[in-house]
C-alpha cells in the first residue's frame, strides 16, 4: 500500500483498533481486511463461497490501492462489535416537549455510534406562542437548539470526536432572524451548523425586494411578514461574520426527491450535501481521481475504463453496507433498508487536474467535471440496475418516481459530493472537490526540527524542471501561494493554484457543475480572501441560485479564527529571522506570543465542578497574567478539554490579548454538570477558568469581586511563587508539533491536537495533520 507517513499516523490515532490500554493492534492492511471481510457477507445468500471470497479480495483491493474509501465510520466499526457504518442521519423533532427530548435521546444514541445527525427545527412553535398544555409559552426553536448542543457535548464519539449537527430552519418561520444570529458569538451553539432552508417564494421576493408572510407551523397561518431582501442581507451579514448560516434552497431538494409518497425532506446532513427523509440513513464514499489517469506518450487523460470498474465496485460495496450495517434505532433501520440510498462521490479532484495541467479556475475544468461526474452518474446507476436485477429493487421503489418511469434501481439515490477530510488524508490527496489547500507547509517535530511539506505532485514538477528548492518551498509556504515567484513558469503558476488564488465565481462554478449529475447535493465551501466584503458574499449566494447548486457554505479566511498562525519557521532558532521576514512589510505582519517569563506567581483555586474537582492556576508577572495551567481530581472531568482552554488562553494572554475579553468569552459557557459552590453556580470549566481570570486580574488591579480595595486576598485563592523554569512551557510552543498558517491574505486557525494549520470545509475545520475534525 502507498500509505504517507501522515496516513498511517491519522489510521493509528482514528481508526485501528487498540486494546483495553490504548495500544493500536491492528495494521493498516489489517483494517482493510476487515472491512472487506465484514462487508462482503451481504452476499452470501447470492453467491457461492469462492465467489464470495473474490468479492472480498475485490473489495480488499479497492480500498488497500486508495482506489476508493467508504466513510469513516465504516472503516472504524466494520467487523467490530458495534458495527455501526453510517455517517449520517437525519431526525424528526415534533413540536411537544415529548418529542423533542425523544429527538434529543436519540441524538445521543447515533453521536455514540459514531454518526452525525441533521435536523429540521421548522415544526416547533415560534417563541412566545401559547403553549396550551401547560398555560404557558414556548421558548422557541433557538433555545431548543441550545439543549441539543449541551447534550451532543456530554457524548463523545467512540472516543474520537464530538458529535456533528446540522440545524436548519425555514425561511418563513417566524424566529427566523434569531436563527440567523444564533451564533454571531462563536462560543455558542458549537456543534451545530446551521443552515436556512430558502424557498423559491422567498428568493422571488428578494428579487423584487417586497415582503414575504412568515407562517406559524402549528396551524400554517400567516403570523407576521418580514421584507425578504433585509433577512436576506442579514444572512449576508451573518455569513460574512463568521461562516453561518449556509443556505439550502429547500423547494430544490424537494424538487428532486425521489420518494416524495413517503414524505418531505426537511434537513440535511451535518455537511449539507445529503438531504434525508426523517430516520434515513445515508451510506458514503469516495473514488480517488487522482488514480483514474492514464498515459497517451506524454500526455495524460482520465482512464474511463478504470473509473467504470471503479464505480461498479463502489456501488456494490456501499449497496453491501447497508445490510451489514448495525443501526442505532429501529426506526432508522426500517427506512435506510427501505430506500436503500448510497451517495458516490469523488476526491482528489484538483491532484486530477493538476496532472492533466488544467487550471482549476477554468472552463477546461468545468467541461471535464461534467464529463467525469456524468459518467459516474451514468455507471452508478447502471450498477444500481445490475444489482436489481440479482437481488431486487429498494423496498419503497413502488412509492418512488422510479415506477413510473420504469427504472428499476437497487438504490433510490447513488450519487453524493461529501467532504472527504480524515479519507483524503488516508489516500495522500485533495479533498472532494476542493482545490488544493497550500503547496507547502512547515511543521515543528517534538526535536524541535523543522519538517518541510511540499505537495509531491509539484515537488515532482519542481525537480524535473529544475526549480526546485528548499528555500523556495519556505518562502511558498509562508506566503501559502506560488502566485507572483519568478522562478516559477507562468504555465505552471496557472495549474497550481491554491484556494484563495481562485476567485468565489470559480468555486460556485465547479460546485454546480458537480451539483448538474448528483442525485442528492455538493459538499463545496466557497473560500474568500480575508479582504473579501459582504457584496461578495450576497454574489456567493445569489450566484448559487443562478446556477442550480441546491445550497451553498461559504468561509471568509480568518473571521472565525481568533488564533492567527503564520506558515514559515517556527523553530526557536530561527524565530528572529522568521520575525525579520514577516515584519517586512504590514501585510506580512503578526502577532507571536511572548516568551514564558522564567519566574512567575500565581494563585491556585479549588473548584469544584459538576463532575468532580478542577485546580485552577493563573500565574502573572510584571506585564500581567501570563498563563493558566489546570489539572483535574480523582473524580474525573474532562482533562483535555481544561488543558486546551488553558493553553489557548495562554497564548492570548501572552500575544497581548486583553483579560477583560477573554473572561467574556469564557464566562457563561454552560456544560450539562453544574454545581453551586459558595453561593456561585459554576457552569463548566471554562467558566471556572474565567471567573478566575477575572479574580486574579481584580486583585492586580487592587480591587476585590466587589471592586473595594483588597487589604487580604480572598480566603479561596493561595498565592504562590512559581519556581523557575527551564524548559519551555508546551503552551508555549503548542504541544509536539509547532503551528503553521498562511500569510499573505491567509490565515487559519490552529489545529486543538497538533496545532498545524486547519482548512475549512463543508462547514467542518479539518486538519490534514492529525486528522482532527469538528463541524459547528
Amino acid at each position: 500500500m502507498n500509505l504517507t507517513d501522515n496516513a498511517i499516523k491519522v489510521l493509528e490515532k482514528r481508526y485501528l483498533v487498540k486494546d483495553e490500554n490504548g495500544s493500536v493492534m491492528e495494521k493498516p492492511d489489517a483494517m482493510f481486511r476487515r472491512v472487506a471481510k465484514a462487508v462482503a457477507q451481504a452476499d452470501v445468500q447470492y453467491t457461492s463461497p469462492d465467489e464470495l471470497q473474490n468479492i472480498e479480495q475485490e473489495f480488499y483491493e479497492l480500498m488497500a490501492n486508495l482506489e476508493f474509501l467508504p466513510n469513516s465510520p465504516t472503516l472504524m466499526n466494520a467487523g467490530r462489535p458495534l458495527g455501526q457504518l453510517s455517517a449520517c442521519f437525519v431526525l424528526p423533532i415534533e413540536d411537544t416537549m415529548e418529542g423533542i427530548f425523544e429527538s434529543i435521546k436519540n441524538a445521543a444514541l447515533i453521536h455514540k455510534s459514531g454518526g452525525g445527525t441533521g435536523f429540521s427545527f421548522s415544526r416547533l412553535r415560534p417563541k412566545g406562542a401559547s403553549v396550551n398544555t401547560t398555560g404557558g409559552v414556548a421558548s422557541g426553536p433557538v433555545s431548543f437548539m441550545k439543549v441539543f448542543n449541551a447534550a451532543t457535548e456530554a457524548v463523545k464519539q467512540g472516543g474520537t470526536r464530538r458529535g456533528a449537527n446540522m440545524g436548519i430552519l425555514r425561511v418563513d418561520h417566524p424566529d427566523i432572524v434569531d436563527f440567523i444570529t444564533s451564533k454571531r458569538d462563536n462560543a455558542d451553539i458549537t456543534n451545530f451548523n446551521i443552515s436556512v432552508a430558502v424557498t423559491e417564494e422567498f428568493m422571488k421576493a428578494v428579487d423584487e425586494g417586497r415582503d414575504y408572510d412568515l407562517i406559524d407551523p402549528h396551524n400554517g397561518l400567516p403570523v407576521g411578514k418580514q421584507n425578504a431582501r433585509a433577512v436576506f442581507d442579514l444572512m449576508v451579514d451573518m455569513s460574512w461574520t463568521n461562516g453561518e448560516p449556509g443556505i439550502v434552497f429547500i423547494d430544490r431538494l424537494n424538487k428532486d426527491n425521489v420518494t416524495p409518497e413517503i414524505g418531505q425532506i426537511e434537513s440535511t446532513n451535518p455537511c449539507g450535501e445529503q438531504p434525508l427523509l426523517p430516520y434515513e440513513a445515508c451510506n458514503l464514499g469516495s473514488i480517488n481521481l487522482s488514480l483514474m489517469v492514464k498515459k497517451a506518450g506524454n500526455k495524460a487523460d482520465v482512464d474511463f475504463e478504470k473509473l467504470g470498474r471503479t464505480v461498479r465496485k463502489a456501488v456494490h460495496f456501499l449497496d453491501n453496507v447497508i445490510d451489514v450495517n448495525k443501526y442505532p434505532l429501529p426506526e432508522i433501520d426500517e427506512m435506510t433498508r427501505g430506500t436503500r440510498k448510497i451517495g458516490l462521490g469523488v476526491m482528489g479532484w484538483a491532484d486530477l487536474l493538476c496532472k492533466l495541467n488544467i487550471p482549476y479556475n477554468s472552463q477546461k475544468a468545468c467541461t471535464l467535471a461534467e464529463r467525469v461526474m456524468g459518467f459516474i452518474q451514468e455507471e452508478s446507476k447502471k450498477a444500481s440496475m445490475e444489482l436489481a436485477e440479482k437481488k431486487g429493487v429498494f423496498p419503497l421503489f413502488d412509492k418512488s418516481i422510479y415506477r413510473e418511469k420504469g427504472i428499476r434501481l437497487r438504490n433510490a439515490t447513488t450519487t453524493t459530493i461529501a467532504p472527504t477530510g480524515t479519507l483524503s488524508i488516508i489516500a495522500g490527496v485533495s479533498s472532494g472537490i476542493e482545490p488544493l489547500f497550500a503547496i507547502s507547509y512547515i511543521r515543528n517535530v517534538m526535536d524541535n526540527d523543522e519538517l518541510l511539506e511540499v505537495n509531491p505532485l509539484f515537488k515532482q514538477i519542481a525537480t524535473i524542471d529544475g526549480f526546485y528548492s528548499e528555500d523556495l518551498m519556505r518562502r511558498i509556504a509562508r506566503k501559502g501561494s506560488i502566485k507572483d515567484f519568478p522562478e516559477i513558469p507562468k504555465s505552471i503558476q496557472s495549474v497550481f493554484v491554491t484556494s484563495h488564488d481562485i476567485s468565489p465565481e470559480w468555486h460556485v462554478k465547479m460546485q454546480a457543475v458537480f451539483q448538474k449529475y448528483t442525485d442528492n447535493a455538493v459538499s463545496k465551501t466557497v473560500n474568500l480572501r480575508h479582504e473579501a466584503t459582504k457584496d461578495d458574499v450576497k454574489e456567493v449566494f445569489e450566484m448559487a441560485y443562478r446556477t442550480g447548486c441546491k445550497g451553498v457554505t461559504l468561509y471568509r479566511d480568518g473571521s472565525r479564527d481568533a488564533q492567527v498562525l503564520n506558515i514559515g519557521g517556527v523553530n526557536k532558532a530561527n524565530a528572529n529571522e522568521t520575525q525579520k521576514i514577516d515584519n517586512s512589510t504590514a501585510e506580512n505582519s503578526h502577532i507571536a506570543p511572548r516568551p514564558r517569563p522564567e519566574i512567575a506567581t500565581g494563585f491556585t483555586e479549588k473548584v469544584r465542578i459538576g463532575c468532580g474537582n478542577l485546580y485552577i492556576t493563573v500565574n502573572y508577572d510584571e506585564h500581567g497574567i501570563c498563563e493558566v495551567f489546570t489539572n483535574t481530581g480523582r473524580a474525573g472531568g474532562c482533562p483535555s478539554q481544561s488543558e486546551a482552554t488553558a493553553r489557548l488562553v495562554s497564548i492570548a494572554l501572552r500575544s497581548g490579548i486583553d483579560a477583560k475579553s477573554i473572561v467574556e468569552q469564557l464566562k457563561g459557557i454552560r456544560c450539562p454538570s453544574t454545581i453551586k459552590q459558595n453561593g456561585i453556580k459554576v457552569l463548566s470549566c471554562p467558566d471556572a477558568i474565567g471567573r478566575l481570570i477575572e479574580k486574579v486580574a481584580k486583585i492586580q488591579n487592587g480591587k476585590d469581586n466587589c471592586d473595594n480595595e483588597l487589604t487580604a486576598p480572598p480566603e479561596d485563592i493561595i498565592p504562590r511563587p512559581m519556581a523557575k523554569v527551564e524548559a519551555v512551557c508546551h503552551a508555549c510552543v503548542g504541544g509536539e508539533s509547532g503551528s503553521v498558517g498562511l500569510d499573505a491574505g491567509k490565515t487559519s486557525a490552529a489545529c486543538p491536537e497538533c496545532g498545524l494549520a486547519v482548512e475549512h470545509e463543508g462547514g467542518c475545520m479539518v486538519c490534514r495533520n492529525c486528522g482532527f475534525s469538528k463541524c459547528g
